[in-house]
């Protein structure tokens, strides 16, 4: 068994800016996941914005804290916790925290093997 928790060294020992303004976390990867491709934690501060990009993999934003405006391809949704987004590999995808509070989100990658 492997337990990680946010504050663990391993996992904030990763920590990056991802697509131009999520202070991102892996909290597991490929050093120990066999089939998912990781899983990571984000914050996005009031304003900030994850810039649209395209990734080669299927993802998954879990909403926890916070609210925005997700846009996947063409269609631009309202999210607040509890929301789960699903992005196809190869689709465009961005995320801006329109709230009054931090966004935290979790993100779940599988790769196209």
């Amino acid at each position: 068994m492997i337990v990680r928790n946010l504050k663990d060294k391993e996992v904030l020992e990763t920590t990056y800016i991802a697509h131009g303004g999520a202070v991102a976390r892996m909290v597991l990867d490929q050093r120990t996941l066999k089939e998912i491709g990781f899983l990571a934690s984000a914050i996005l501060d009031k304003g900030k914005k994850i810039e649209s990009h395209v990734d080669p993999m299927e993802e998954i934003y879990f909403i926890v804290m916070g609210e925005g405006e997700m846009t996947v391809g063409d269609e631009t949704r309202h999210v607040i916790p509890g929301d789960a987004v699903w992005i196809p590999a190869g689709d465009p995808h961005a995320l801006e925290n329109t709230g009054g509070e931090l966004l935290f989100l979790m993100v779940v990658a599988s790769p196209n093997w």
